[in-house]
């Protein structure tokens, strides 16, 4: 999928939206920061301390620095579509970079691995709903037997009349956290016509069928969902 395909991609191909990235993420996710850490815990739980970890949706390096930061044993592979993004990663990490390698592309321009644990934040539901199975196929192909991965995304009922109103709620929070509401309802109107958005019993299906075992659920806040799953 390219940023010309998808709207909602095309603002990380800009490097002037880009360069506001890191404003954005906290204003529109409940508990972004303890999200990161929640991620390090679970990912620790089985993860050696010289862990080899994949960072799909890497760009930014958020949550790249976060987790090398607290585990600064682990070893990072970031990937990520956008240049402009991966260009930042690289910035927000500093020296941390020395402990990661960034790969421009889909999961398909991942290393084999094998890796010790991974991670998929705020990133598949960009994904169509065919292209998330073989996504998650794949991570599921990179990883050592019962490695962790962690993932978490825009999930919630899609039933008549509820789908507005999660994305209502979205809308809500971004304008209380302090977003432009001008900003926040024309996201809200790209999300509702361009993603292909899935419940959280579909999301959970999708890791099980591939290959992913005891699925589940650590987050929710509004909108959003996270689970952790062993390959």
């Amino acid at each position: 999928m390219q940023a010309d395909q998808n709207p909602q991609l095309a603002p990380f191909s800009d490097p002037a939206a880009v360069a506001r990235y890191p404003e954005g993420p906290p204003r529109i996710v409940p508990g972004f920061h303890d999200l990161h850490r929640m991620t390090g815990i679970l990912l620790a739980e089985r993860a050696p301390a010289a862990a080899r970890v994949l960072v799909l949706g890497a760009g930014g390096g958020l949550e790249l620095k976060a987790l090398a930061q607290a585990y600064p044993g682990w070893s990072f592979d970031g990937v990520d579509p956008a240049a402009e993004m991966l260009k930042l990663a690289a910035e927000t990490l500093g020296p941390l970079g020395a402990r990661v390698r960034l790969h421009e592309g889909y999961i398909d321009a991942a290393p084999e691995g094998p890796f010790d644990a991974a991670t998929c934040l705020l990133t598949l539901h960009f994904l169509a709903p065919e292209e998330r199975r073989r996504t998650a196929s794949e991570i599921r192909r990179r990883l050592r037997p019962g490695a962790p991965l962690v993932v978490a995304h825009a999930s919630f009922p899609q039933g008549e009349g509820e789908r507005g109103r999660w994305l209502s709620r979205y809308a809500a929070f971004a304008v209380a956290a302090g977003t432009d509401p001008v900003k926040v309802e024309k996201a809200r109107a790209t999300i509702e016509a361009h993603l292909a958005l899935l419940s959280p019993e579909e999301d959970e299906a999708i890791l099980r069928a591939a290959g992913f075992s005891d699925v589940g659920l650590f987050y929710a806040g509004f909108s959003f969902r996270g689970w952790v799953a062993y390959a």
